[in-house]
């Protein structure tokens, strides 16, 4: 397989941690790069489902040794809750599960901070997962986070952590929240510390070796292109960089070691949260709900669903470099006799076959849609491409076409047997 760089097209929940699962037998390592415990990757093995947050979705293949890489900001108490519960479902967690040293920490004031501004937006807000996320990464960028390997180191760990939660109770008081107890948030986080100690590793050379090697690495990315803190529909993004290069970044591992960009997309386009989405219909929305599809593996929250956008996917297949699609979800539109795919933007008299930078515009926009036939017939059941229904089929060429890059799988349900390989 390579070194394989596997992000989201769209606005997240595309359905990576599925494809993720799937290319990783193919695989010797699987690294996450980015993101926090506001992700949400789901994986169906048999009847089992998976929720994973924090830990790459390899874990699932007891072979495979998984990486949480150095662009992660990293709750322990969440991860030590994750990995608890994969242990009680008979997961191995032992010696094949790396967290890297440099990965910075969300704390309990993260997660108070990241509420109280959401709640001073009022109708502005981001929408917010609330878990802390975009203000351990503002530590970060402000130089002021405290990293695992701090936690790790006793004697560091404590005068750090009395800063930051003395400088941040300020805060909290002045936006009218309780502040936090040092002595319960340092036995907390000590003892969590303990635990994750046998995981961590200097991750940028654990994987540039195994590459030497000539072993095969697959970047896990979260959320998806249009979250993206510098590509997406700022400020309705996350505050990371959720597009391949990333992956770089949040790893260590050079970009002349990457040898091909997969992006997943649904067969139609659903978003979480605040923020523009131009082909949203709530017939769409509907009938994905009534199937009880369609609600956020970490908030629960129902997505937002429209048609398919190939404006979007065009643009996020140029700037993370797609060579490869993986659509999921085929099957959420079997029932449809008529389905749309959005092939441009019109705002007013001016075209766009692209994204549009300032989400105001991208607002205005509308859709300008072609219309296929839809197949009418269930696909859950079929596992090779010739025998999928000749529209559908078509249906797949066509976005794989608007989007412009080579189809490689087509996914029609959550399960691993119900991926077709072209």
């Amino acid at each position: 397989m390579a070194n394989t760089i596997l992000v989201g097209a769209q606005w997240g929940d595309e359905g990576k941690g599925k494809i993720i699962d799937v290319l990783t037998e193919q695989a010797d390592y699987v690294v996450r790069t980015q993101g926090g415990n506001n992700a949400g990757h789901t994986v169906f093995i048999g009847t089992q489902k998976y929720v994973l947050h924090l830990v790459p979705s390899g874990i699932l293949r007891p072979e495979k040794k998984c990486v949480i890489g150095n662009g992660v900001v990293v709750d322990p108490i969440s991860l030590l809750h994750e990995m608890d519960g994969l242990i009680k479902l008979g997961i191995k967690i032992d010696g094949n599960f790396f967290i890297s040293e440099t990965a910075h920490l969300v704390f309990p004031y993260h997660r108070e901070l990241d509420e109280q501004r959401e709640l001073m937006k009022g109708e502005h807000k981001i929408g917010t997962t609330k878990r802390g996320i975009g203000p351990a990464y503002g530590d970060k960028a402000a130089r002021t986070g405290i990293r695992l390997i701090d936690l790790i180191n006793p004697e560091r760990f404590e005068p750090l952590l009395r800063r930051r939660i003395r400088e941040n109770n300020d805060v909290l008081r002045a936006l009218g929240a309780k502040p936090l107890s040092f002595k319960k948030v340092h036995a907390q986080y000590r003892a969590a510390g303990d635990r994750l100690r046998p995981h961590v590793a200097n991750t940028v050379v654990m994987l540039n070796q195994a590459t030497a090697r000539g072993e095969d690495i697959l970047f896990e990315g979260a959320q998806g292109t249009f979250l993206d803190i510098d590509h997406g529909t700022y400020p309705f993004v996350t505050s990371s960089s959720t597009t391949a290069g990333g992956a770089c970044t949040g790893s260590g591992v050079p970009p002349h070691r990457m040898d091909r960009v997969v992006g997943v997309m649904k067969a139609y386009t659903t978003r979480v949260g605040e923020g523009p989405l131009p082909t949203e219909n709530a017939e769409v929305a509907d009938m994905l709900h009534a199937m009880g599809r369609e609600f956020g593996a970490t908030t629960g929250r129902p997505r937002r669903c429209g048609w398919f956008d190939a404006v979007a996917t065009r643009h996020a297949s140029m700037i993370n470099g797609i060579d490869q699609l993986a659509i999921t979800n085929l099957d959420g539109l079997d029932s449809l006799g008529t389905i749309k795919v959005c092939v441009s933007y019109q705002d007013g008299a001016t075209r766009h076959d692209y994204v549009p930078s300032d989400a105001v515009t991208l607002g205005a926009c509308r859709p300008v849609y072609a219309e296929f036939r839809g197949w009418q017939t269930p696909t859950g059941e079929i596992r090779t491409w010739k025998k999928l229904p000749l529209r559908c089929r078509q249906y797949l060429k066509a976005i794989s076409e608007l989007s412009g890059a080579e189809l490689m799988i087509a996914s029609v349900g959550p399960a691993r047997e119900q991926t077709i390989f072209l």
